[in-house]
């Protein structure tokens, strides 16, 4: 009896320990079967990384993972910024119609509204001017919440920087005549700032008049002084202890790498070489600065200047990325006859007239075979055009290609 129970149970073990390394491996390829892209506007403090994915904030370990989602609102989240104690996020949302600045706590909460400014005509993330009332940062002493803003500037071009106290209240515009990314020093006496802003735009390896620089505002002599005076773009500083790090595309390849400023020696050097993307957006945190670079998130760690790259996988409903029935008859364009299709009378098509509910079936008749209706037709002054009834389908968006008479 006790050897085949022995004999029994030698399986057991085994088989379990299997299980559970097969479970616990397969969790992120069971989440996603490959690494999420198209992570945005990243922050870190320590060992959690927070960032927009599909127009939600997510938290991940900085050692990668399965994201946890933070917001759920149809609208835009995005430039979330942890608190130098971090325990609260300051981020730029949409929640009750235009973009504001709200904050709630690190591990997740009910967002509260800190800002209250005018509707702008052009507020959206993917507008070329970029969205408005973006969080910077914080003051050092975490009371207050840096952000950009356009609520006072008729040009769209400006921006101004304002302070709002983490409870809320007035904010308080910074005394500088326009500014954009911008970055404390350690002490909060000065201010590391670019004063155009124009990250939104696809001006990659530009060199005119709107380039930009790394100032240096001293809020005791009000004096302000340029560090970097290159031809190049040199933008988003971002000041820990005696250095200034920031974007430049000065290299040869001219791709936007993070170089590093030396407060001391005055000396710039280059840290980071990628040479196929240009690094997006990078932000820093007490240890580390993290960025995007062809849609993946990467960890510069100050100490060493080691960059690793964070694997993410997003476990959610993708409800963005489904497919769904649209009803088009208001959407419609314009339209045109596919190449190489010849009409024959007798032949029955589908004459769909944009922004009416009412198809009509219709025979082509030998009238409607000459080669000035062979275009886009109009009918009641709106344009129609026609589907063979035969080779009708549903499709998603489909494709009308150049005009086609037979000769």
């Amino acid at each position: 009896m006790k050897t085949i129970a022995k004999r029994g149970l030698s399986w057991f073990w085994p088989v379990i320990f299997l299980i559970l390394i097969i479970s616990f491996s397969g969790l992120p390829l069971m989440a996603s079967s490959e690494e999420a892209r198209v992570l945005r506007f990243p922050a870190i403090y320590k060992d959690t990384v927070v960032f927009s994915y599909g127009g939600d904030l997510y938290t991940v370990p900085a050692s990668g993972g399965v994201a946890r989602k933070l917001t759920s609102h149809p609208g835009y989240e995005a430039f979330a910024r942890f608190s130098p104690d971090g325990k609260y996020l300051a981020f730029t949302a949409e929640y009750d119609g235009n973009r504001e600045v709200y904050l709630m706590p690190a591990e997740g909460g009910v967002p509260v509204r800190l800002t209250y400014t005018p509707v702008l005509t052009r507020d959206d993330i993917s507008d070329r001017m970029g969205p408005n009332n973006i969080v910077m940062g914080w003051t050092p002493d975490g009371r207050n919440i840096i952000f950009r803003s356009r609520m006072a500037e008729w040009n769209d071009f400006n921006g101004h920087l304002y302070l709002v106290p983490k409870e809320g209240g007035t904010p308080e515009e910074l005394p500088l005549p326009r500014g954009g990314f911008c970055s404390y020093s350690p002490d909060g006496s000065k201010l590391a700032f670019n004063r155009i802003f124009r990250e939104f735009r696809t001006w990659k390896r530009y060199r005119g008049g709107m380039v930009d620089d790394i100032w240096i505002y001293d809020f005791k002599t009000k004096k302000t002084e340029n560090i970097t005076n290159n031809p190049a773009s040199d933008i988003i500083p971002m000041w820990s202890g005696d250095r200034i790090y920031f974007l430049s595309d000065r290299d040869e390849n001219k791709r936007f790498n993070i170089y590093v400023y030396d407060l001391k020696t005055k000396e710039t050097r280059k840290v980071t070489d990628f040479k196929d993307y240009d690094i997006k957006f990078p932000s820093l945190g007490p240890e580390a600065i993290i960025f995007e670079n062809g849609g993946y998130l990467y960890k510069l760690d100050l100490a060493t200047e080691k960059v690793n790259k964070i694997p993410v996988y997003i476990a959610d409903d993708q409800i963005g990325s489904r497919t769904e029935l649209v009803k088009v008859s208001e959407m419609i364009a314009g339209a045109d006859l596919a190449p190489g299709l010849f009409l024959k009378p007798g032949e029955k098509f589908l004459l769909f007239r944009p922004k009416t509910a009412i198809p009509a079936i219709l025979p082509i008749l030998p009238e409607f075979m000459s080669a000035n209706l062979l275009g886009p037709l109009t009918a009641g002054g709106l344009p129609s055009f026609l589907i063979k009834v035969a080779e009708m389908k549903f499709i998603s968006c489909p494709r009308m290609a150049p005009l086609h008479r037979p000769s």
